[in-house]
């Protein structure tokens, strides 16, 4: 088990197999999460886990071979009555609460509450992410926790598949380091998805909309142009695309935020180029090298928006290092 930052890793990988159900019970199952767990007998048991605490939210992304996590019994004395959004990824899964049954296709998710006895059973080798918030947080934004445990949410609501997307990059984010107040800021993003994803009440769906979509959509397109800035392809077109939204709206969430999609890519480029062209570790490349590896097709643009953006050029930026 690892922590990193905010984020704790489990994996079986390295326990010996007789020991696997053992351990997992005691430190995953017992400590963290109050459930129980009930492997597949006809096979070996496999399990990794990632899980990120932050106020007034968890995550869980997982991968497991079959399983049956299940909180009953004495489990339920412990009172806690959070809400979980379980979302199924990968493989087969049955989920069973309050005399209901309902099976995730991939892609599908659906709500349950840590209040009622309940039962994820996973069929096969797959995987899945968990989302769990307090009970009152939930309810503040969702028109009844009642009217929506068990109901099956399907893969092709917008705001559900974002809300995947997003929390990958949060994990993402969390173990790279994020500072206080921009993860709480994505604290409430998850909370906004959540409800539109689940089904918000009529005075907070404009809110969550419009604070919601809008923010996560325009954080998932900088996070991609950032990862991405190096290829001289990327375009508005194909970044909508990622995104599947139209170039038009991509467009007006940048300038929504100050800035272009033409400015912001720029920007990210020349950062980079800068960042190099001050590390000594880079000496031996050349100056056209850099210019083309983040992302620029044309020496003479490169130094003339170079100059602009820092008042230097780049040989002068390298200084007498060169």
């Amino acid at each position: 088990m690892t922590d990193l930052n905010r984020i704790v890793e489990f994996s079986t990988s390295a326990i010996p197999e007789k020991d696997r159900i053992a351990v997992w019970r005691e430190h995953y199952g017992q400590m963290m999460f109050r459930v129980d767990l009930e492997p597949a007998r006809d096979r070996s048991f496999e399990a990794k886990f990632s899980t990120m605490a932050l106020p007034g939210l968890q995550l869980v992304d997982g991968t497991s071979s079959p399983v049956r996590i299940s909180r009953r019994g004495v489990y339920l004395a412990d009172g806690n009555d959070d809400i979980l959004l379980c979302y199924n990824r990968s493989g087969s899964v049955t989920v069973t609460s309050g005399g209901r049954e309902q099976d995730l296709r991939e892609g599908e998710a659906v709500v349950l509450s840590g209040g009622e006895e309940a039962a994820f059973h996973r069929k096969s080798v797959g995987q899945s992410y968990t989302i769990r918030v307090p009970r009152p947080l939930f309810e503040s934004s969702v028109i009844s926790v009642g009217d929506v445990v068990m109901r099956p949410i399907p893969a092709d609501r917008g705001a559900l598949r974002l809300l995947s997307s997003y929390t990958g990059w949060l994990f993402k984010a969390a173990g790279a380091g994020i500072d206080q107040a921009l993860m709480n800021l994505s604290v409430r993003h998850v909370h906004d998805l959540l409800a539109l994803a689940v089904g918000p009440s009529p005075d907070f769906a404009d809110t969550a909309r419009t604070r919601g979509l809008r923010a996560v959509r325009l954080k998932l397109a900088k996070s991609y142009v950032v990862a991405n800035s190096h290829n001289r392809e990327l375009s508005v077109v194909s970044l909508a695309a990622s995104l599947n939204v139209t170039p038009r709206y991509l467009q007006r969430l940048f300038e929504a935020d100050g800035t272009t999609f033409s400015d912001y890519l720029l920007g990210q480029r020349l950062a980079r180029a800068h960042r190099l062209l001050c590390d000594p570790g880079a000496d031996h490349r050349a100056i056209s090298t850099i210019a083309y590896d983040v992302g620029f097709g044309d020496l003479s643009y490169f130094n003339r928006r170079f100059r602009r953006q820092y008042g230097l050029t780049p040989r002068e930026v390298r200084g007498d290092r060169t």
